[in-house]
């Protein structure tokens, strides 16, 4: 009974998530920080089912890169980034899971204009503001820095129209692998600024819920 009601609460937390803005979901783990612990619970439980994890797969490359790139890891959960790879890693997320973590809004971190080499969303583009979290990855990382982004194969209604609208946003494509089952990864080169206005309709930002069945 109590694994059914975690699994229930867990499926509601999940939906408030990709309802609303990074805000709204930051107030509420604010209110209630078991929540976010639950959220992570029933998310791993999920996530361990795949034949391969898409961190895993960030950190394989990064290994691949120099030691000295500066990383900054959106939405870092348990930090299992940055304990997989030597490089410093600036690790963001609503509520600390560890002591590495800064407790902040995805779109609004403390960090200096181009300070990062690397940003990475691995499985953390939630809620309705996308735009705000990827112009804030602008932002932070210095001109040629990389963008990395994995995310639930499943949430992609037009993976072309999704990449069109991130390279308005001051990136190119480098690379994309749509091979796997679970999930798609891309990576991105920052070019400059956003290209567009706030006020520019950008319909390929707006992914699919990932929403789980009552089993």
């Amino acid at each position: 009974m109590a694994q059914r009601l975690d699994g229930a609460r867990f499926r509601y937390l999940n939906e408030q998530l990709y309802s609303g803005p990074s805000s709204a979901a930051q107030r509420l783990f604010q209110e209630d920080p078991e929540a976010f612990l639950l959220y992570h619970r029933g998310f791993q439980s999920q996530v361990k089912k795949w034949p391969l994890q898409p961190v895993d797969r960030i950190a394989k490359d990064l290994r691949q890169r120099p030691a000295t790139l500066v990383v900054a890891d959106f939405g870092c959960g348990d930090c299992r980034l940055a304990s997989s790879i030597r490089n410093p890693v600036h690790c963001f997320d609503l509520v600390s899971l560890d002591p590495r973590v800064t407790v902040c809004d995805m779109a609004q971190v403390p960090l200096e204009d181009e300070s990062v080499d690397v940003a990475v969303f691995c499985l953390s583009l939630m809620g309705t503001n996308i735009r705000d979290f990827l112009e804030e990855a602008n932002r932070v990382l210095k001109p040629g820095g990389l963008l990395k982004v994995a995310e639930v194969s499943s949430r992609f209604e037009d993976v072309r129209t999704f990449l069109g609208a991130v390279t308005k946003l001051g990136f190119k494509v480098i690379s994309k692998d749509l091979t796997n089952s679970h999930f798609f990864l891309f990576d991105f080169e920052k070019t400059g600024p956003p290209r567009v206005g706030r006020k520019a309709q950008l319909s390929g930002l707006k992914l699919q819920p990932c929403l789980y069945k009552r089993r």
